[in-house]
């Protein structure tokens, strides 16, 4: 690949830890020395190291709020207009549907297709909103390349400090992430 003269020599620095706790606890240091562009990995789930990288709140709940809203109102306009205004309710020459003496707009039949459409639409915002905010599908990254980082998987933990950060400097943050007591500290290359 070639090297961008604008892009730094490398992606980051990549420190690896033996357990959960140094995780968090080296992501804290760093968070609290003044590196905000920084990521954890690890095999399983940490909690609380996505406060302790101070990543903010997703936004997939108000776009999952957002696609529950739709289906319903969706639900709603599409039984009106084909029980009441395409069925000739209003004037409108089309095939009305008295069923039972019901009237043409009757919400309790509405309820179980609002309902359903309500839960489609909101699993579809979900999925398509999660795959759309986590910038998926992504086949590679950078942090693939540092050394030992296939144990990410397996059985170790690891913090990066991203190039694009305001206070990198690559001999600064080795230098650092070196006193957070690490296994291993590596620089991640494009």
């Amino acid at each position: 690949m070639d090297h961008d003269d604008n892009k730094p020599a490398v992606f980051g620095v990549l420190a690896q830890f033996g357990d959960s706790d140094s995780l968090i606890k080296a992501a804290r240091t760093a968070r609290a020395a003044g590196y905000t562009r920084m990521d954890g990995h690890s095999p399983i789930p940490v909690h609380g190291l996505y406060e302790a990288l101070g990543y903010k709140r997703s936004i997939l709940a108000w776009i999952v709020g957002c696609g529950a809203i739709a289906g319903f109102c969706s639900a709603v306009v599409l039984q009106v207009f084909c029980s009441a205004i395409d069925g000739g309710a209003f004037g409108i020459d089309g095939y009305p549907l008295m069923v039972g003496g019901r009237p043409f707009i009757s919400w309790p039949s509405f309820i179980p297709i609002c309902f359903e459409l309500t839960i489609l639409f909101s699993a579809f915002s979900a999925v398509f909103g999660m795959i759309g905010l986590n910038g998926l599908p992504m086949p590679y990254h950078p942090t693939f390349n540092a050394e030992g980082f296939d144990r990410a998987t397996l059985d170790k933990y690891f913090l990066c400090i991203e190039s694009d950060d305001p206070h990198f400097d690559e001999a600064d943050v080795t230098a650092f992430l070196g006193t957070l007591h690490p296994e291993n500290v590596v620089p991640v290359p494009w």
